[in-house]
Parts: structure tokens; sequence; C-alpha cells
């Protein structure tokens, strides 16, 4: 019987090792799979590399993790806000290594780990510091710069409601990166506010098929959004 479900947090990040790279879930606040960082926090794996739209906010959830000093490098489209101290601090001391996406291109690199795609060329960046090292080709006339995917050891995201297969379903805006992170993934995490039964989620709105999905953790306290 599949049954991908985990009686607790910690038991489903215990096997995330020194060295990993995480993908997590999340636009600023909105879909970040808090109760998973704190849980990763605890669990106590260091030298990781993380894969988010951002840097964190404020003092807990991803910049909670950054204040541990145990995330080596990051990539992000948005590092900087009025609330990003912690990476800001880390920052301008050296103690983390920054490797600046646009967003277009790093949701695109993420679905193109998910789809097995080898890489593509986007105009985005080209003729910019962030094209340094990157092939580039003129096509139809139009300068282009070559983008690779992103894989991830782990992802850790958030939804609204999940099965014992993984089939999530998201709240609203919340789903942001979570779908194609949990493609790109070779261990996908979710934590959702209710675990339903087989059925009880419309096909139609499954956004997350559980083929993506690998553990599924439930969080009631935790609101959805």
């Amino acid at each position: 019987m599949i049954n991908k479900i985990y009686d607790s947090l910690a038991a489903s990040v215990a096997d995330i090792r020194d060295g990993a790279t995480i993908m997590i879930g999340g636009f600023g606040n909105a879909g970040m799979p808090s109760d998973l960082i704190d849980a990763l926090i605890a669990q106590g794996a260091r030298d990781l590399t993380i894969v988010n739209n951002n840097a964190g906010n404020g003092e807990t959830g991803l910049a909670a993790l950054l204040g541990t000093r145990r995330v080596r490098k990051i990539i992000c489209s948005f590092p900087r806000q009025t609330d990003s101290q912690v990476f800001d601090g880390l920052y301008r001391a050296g103690e983390i290594e920054l490797e600046l996406v646009p967003q277009g291109n790093l949701a695109e690199r993420i679905r193109a780990a998910g789809a097995g795609v080898g890489g593509f060329f986007t105009p985005t960046g080209y003729g910019t510091p962030l094209a340094e090292g990157k092939e580039t080709r003129v096509i139809d006339g139009k300068p282009y710069v070559f983008e690779t995917p992103i894989h991830a050891d782990f992802a850790l995201i958030k939804a609204l409601k999940g099965d014992r297969w993984g089939n999530l379903v998201y709240r609203k805006t919340a789903r942001n990166f979570g779908p194609i992170m949990a493609s790109a993934a070779k261990c996908a995490i979710a934590q959702v506010s209710e675990i339903v039964d087989l059925g009880e989620l419309d096909p139609e709105a499954v956004v997350t098929p559980g083929i993506f999905v690998q553990r599924i953790v439930a969080t009631p306290s935790h609101p959805a959004a």
C-alpha cells in the first residue's frame, strides 16, 4: 500500500545530509513551509545550498535558517528587502555565497530540471554580469544567453491539502514555486494543513500529482497561506 505520510516533521527531514541542495517554496511568507524549515534547523544539517525566491524575511522561517550559519550558498532572485537583515549581515561579512537569478529565469531553470530539459536560451540577462561565463547565441537576429536547469536533493514545500499518495492542492497564490520545485527535486517533502482520504481531492483541482511527492506531513496548527 502506498503511504507517504510521515508522523512527524522531524522524521520527514531526518536524512537531509550536510552539503545538500534544498529548494524551499514560498514567495516571501506566502507558501513558505515554516514548520519544515524549523524542523530542518533542529535537525542540524549544514553546508547547505538553498534555492528560494528571496533570502528570508525578518528573523523567522528561511531567515532563521540563514541565521544558523549552516547555509553555504543561496540561489534566489530577490535577496534584499527592508527586512532581509539576516542575509544582508551574512553577505556583507562574506559568510554566504549568492547566485542572483532573474525571477523568470529562476522559475524556468527549476521547471527545466523537472521536465528533463537540458537547458534553454533566454534574452533575460544578456549583456549583463549575470551572463558572464555563459554561452550566448544570436537567434533570428536577437541575442540570447544559455541557462542550465537547477536540480535539488530535497524540496520543502507547503500545500493546503494532500492524501497518502502525495497528491496536493494549494491555497491560491500560496502555490507559487511549490509545484515546479516538487518536480525538480529527488525528494519532495510537503507540509499540509490537512491530510484527506483517497478520493476526497477533486482530480481537477490537484496541482501536484503524487508522483512528484515522496513525503507528506500534516501541520494542522499552521495556517495554509
